[in-house]
């Protein structure tokens, strides 16, 4: 059994996550943690919201990396099997990368503060939109975001979940006529969903830019873990860490190749999502089902997964 673990990134946080794990030490200590970078309370926020902050970027990134590695802790406390891989989905990349030593969890959660205030800053409010286009292929949403975008209006795909299960971003404009040509397409559904971050569109050079600057002052290590980024190639140097991280800004999330490149390449054979939520889990269903998908998100989660798997050799 090649086993990867992997983070899940925005979207997947709620209020109320991880609360029945709160009295566990090394919980608390890295929220503690977490907490003295951030200068307020995030287990506060985490646990009682109200949700309009914990969905405000530049909190909401903070916690999923933090939620992430807390319950990566709990797992290697246990002496859960070791995975052979690690891999994020867009933010989680940083939680793969911390969890994998390439990355000072401190270090990380006020970078990722930062990289949700650039982006958050890049867009205007009610500038941008995303939205998910369900049951369409590949080809077809991206015809429909060509023919939807013009100079002053653009929208792109920018996550590829699942087989039918693609996210657009873009200008609000631009998006909103996607929607319409992806249903006149055949899309099954496409919905907008409720984020006025365009993450991982062209309109996010100016967060990447300003990210670069920053991912220049942290140190970065290679990972004691190999971690596949979401490009679509394994992560090296620092160097090359850095450069990943500000591309994956700007460019889409290839998800569901980022499974498949780790089942190809690495042999893997199942899958935990490490995280709030099931996301993940949900779409390895879709990618492909020869794959074994777990999830730990809560205290019954984490010991079912770690007895299914039995402890690391």
């Amino acid at each position: 059994m090649s086993l990867a673990f992997v983070f899940p990134g925005q979207g997947s946080q709620s209020v109320g996550m991880l609360a029945d794990l709160g009295e566990r030490k090394v919980v608390q200590d890295t929220f503690a943690a977490a907490s003295g970078v951030l200068g307020y309370d995030l287990w506060e926020v985490v646990q009682h919201g109200p949700r309009e902050r914990l969905d405000v970027t530049e909190c909401t990134q903070p916690a999923m990396l933090t939620a992430g590695v807390a319950l990566w802790r709990l797992w290697q406390e246990a002496g859960g099997a070791q995975p052979a891989v690690l891999a994020g989905h867009s933010l989680g990349e940083y939680s793969a990368l911390v969890c994998a030593g390439a990355l000072d969890f401190e270090a990380g959660v006020g970078l990722v503060q930062q990289r949700g205030r650039y982006m958050q800053e890049a867009v205007p409010a009610g500038t941008g939109a995303m939205a998910a286009v369900l049951g369409l292929d590949d080809e077809g949403v991206e015809a429909a975001c060509d023919e939807s975008s013009k100079d002053t209006a653009r929208v792109e795909p920018v996550n590829y979940n699942a087989p039918g299960q693609v996210v657009i971003a873009g200008h609000a404009a631009a998006v909103e006529s996607a929607i319409e040509a992806v249903r006149a397409r055949g899309a099954r559904r496409a919905i907008l969903l409720p984020v006025s971050v365009p993450s991982h569109s062209s309109l996010m050079l100016p967060a990447a830019k300003q990210l670069a600057d920053r991912l220049a002052e942290v140190d970065f290590q290679e990972p004691g873990i190999p971690v596949y980024t979401v490009g679509l190639r394994r992560h090296g140097g620092p160097d090359d860490i850095r450069s990943a991280l500000v591309e994956q800004v700007h460019s889409p999330v290839r998800w569901a190749d980022t499974i498949r490149c780790m089942a190809s390449e690495a042999g893997v054979q199942t899958v935990v999502e490490c995280g709030p939520g099931k996301v993940l889990s949900g779409l390895l269903r879709r990618i492909d089902r020869r794959i074994a998908g777990h999830a730990i998100f809560d205290a019954d989660s984490l010991a079912a997964v770690a007895a299914e798997l039995g402890e690391s050799s």
